[in-house]
């Protein structure tokens, strides 16, 4: 009897599954950490609309004290007011699900240590 059988294995299956398996292992972290810059570049892109509302703020007032420095950025950002004086601010945004992340930004006076002004940044701003 010659029978011919369609169809495959259980180990050409297993072998299939596996393969899958480890394509996976190695995809899953790499598109973790895409979304998390992805989080970190909306949080700059907020700090950096910052900069201009808080520019356009000077330029009629020729001060900083007074402006109602926004606390709410895009999608999941949380802008948390820093130092305000009259020649000078800051600010940190967070992202909900950038956990342990924060970017910094700072004109004038109120510029932190080791950022260009206007420039958000910091150590977990990466």
């Amino acid at each position: 009897m010659n029978r011919t059988r369609k169809g495959f294995t259980l180990i050409e299956l297993l072998i299939v599954v596996v393969i899958i398996g480890i394509l996976a292992a190695i995809a899953i972290p790499k598109f973790n950490d895409t979304k998390k810059k992805a989080y970190i570049t909306a949080m700059k892109s907020d700090l950096k609309n910052l900069v201009s509302a808080g520019e356009a703020f000077f330029s009629e007032n020729n001060t900083y004290v007074g402006w109602a420095m926004p606390t709410v950025g895009s999608s999941g950002v949380a802008i948390a007011p820093g130092t305000l004086s009259a020649t000078g601010w800051s600010a940190t945004a967070t992202h909900t699900n950038a956990a342990g992340s924060s970017c910094e930004i700072g004109v004038g006076t109120g510029k932190p240590a080791a950022l260009a002004e206007g420039e958000p940044g910091g150590t977990t701003c990466k």
